[in-house]
């Protein structure tokens, strides 16, 4: 029961663009308890289909400007292969203490970066 609550709120994450990864990875982490490498790997595969039926939408709904989606596809097809190589060769606990701290910096960004369009809202209204 608690794989299919963690698929569904990773898969409506995931839909909305968002990032399936960063509900999934650290869901499976505390409550299923695989290593590292299996829960980053189960995001790799959670991925593709969730994608693809995401991707169909925005296609169909005319959301993706190819001309920007092109060139970030393909370098991120080159980032995913050395990625993978780097994140293969550390050990579980490592992998788990980088992936922490990329959710730690990502999440202090967006907060930040919240703070910022919220006081120019304010400095507009005021």
């Amino acid at each position: 029961m608690i794989l299919l609550i963690i698929g569904v709120a990773a898969g409506i994450i995931s839909g909305m663009g968002i990032g399936g990864g960063t509900i999934l990875i650290p869901a499976l982490v505390l409550f299923v308890k695989p290593g590292q490498h299996i829960a980053q790997s189960v995001n790799l595969i959670f991925f593709i289909p969730t994608a693809m039926i995401a991707l169909i939408i925005h296609i169909k709904n005319k959301n993706i400007d190819f001309k920007m989606a092109v060139p970030i596809t393909l370098a991120g097809l080159i980032g995913a292969f050395f990625g993978s190589r780097f994140a293969v060769s550390l050990s579980s606990a490592a992998l788990k203490k980088w992936f922490g701290i990329f959710l730690l910096i990502m999440g202090c960004y967006e907060m930040i970066r919240k703070g910022k369009r919220d006081s120019n809202k304010d400095e507009k209204i005021g």
